[in-house]
């Protein structure tokens, strides 16, 4: 990915969070993380977020999902002896279409992603509106899409591992190389 391309996306994450009323300081929004899994469809399959804390015992982010975009399939795998982690999703904006295991709902109102449409296995659907939350269980295979005005979800969770994050798409990288224009 381009650092002309991750810019683009901070910005266009800022301006999501100052629409939904959050406020980010100037350095939480330089350090807005773009994840484009090394897909190079960013706008499909991606996901931007802000760290704000992330130690031995918990962490607490705000991730952000434009209209449509998905965040792949994944699991978190236990880690050096400790279970994988446990996160609590809370709709704060917009609205989210989460997927885990468990028996597939009819008629998902996402829209997987064509590339990696083999990639997806889990499908029984938990829609989040504001205000709304689910928390997801170690060793859950899940994976989730904003809604038609994208997401704002804050993600409660035990100590995040990502870079050891398990993806049912063999292609995703999840620490992609950003290359400069």
């Amino acid at each position: 990915m381009l650092r002309s391309e991750v810019k683009r996306a901070q910005a266009r994450t800022a301006e999501l969070f100052a629409k939904a009323g959050i406020v980010l300081t100037a350095e939480e929004s330089d350090r807005i993380e773009v994840a484009c899994f090394g897909l190079g469809q960013l706008e499909t399959q991606g996901l931007e977020l802000i760290t704000y804390v992330n130690t031995d015992r918990y962490c607490a982010k705000d991730l952000v999902l434009f209209p449509r975009q998905t965040c792949p399939e994944h699991i978190h795998p236990p880690v050096n002896g400790e279970p994988g982690k446990m996160e609590t999703f809370r709709c704060r904006w917009g609205s989210v279409m989460l997927y885990v295991e468990g028996e597939a709902s009819p008629n998902i109102q996402a829209i997987v992603p064509a590339r990696s449409a083999a990639s997806y296995t889990v499908f029984h659907e938990i829609v989040l509106l504001p205000g709304e939350q689910y928390t997801i269980p170690p060793g859950t295979k899940h994976w989730f899409q904003g809604g038609p005005d994208g997401a704002i979800v804050s993600e409660f969770s035990s100590t995040s591992r990502d870079e050891f994050d398990i993806f049912t798409d063999p292609d995703i990288v999840r620490m992609p190389v950003i290359l400069e224009d």
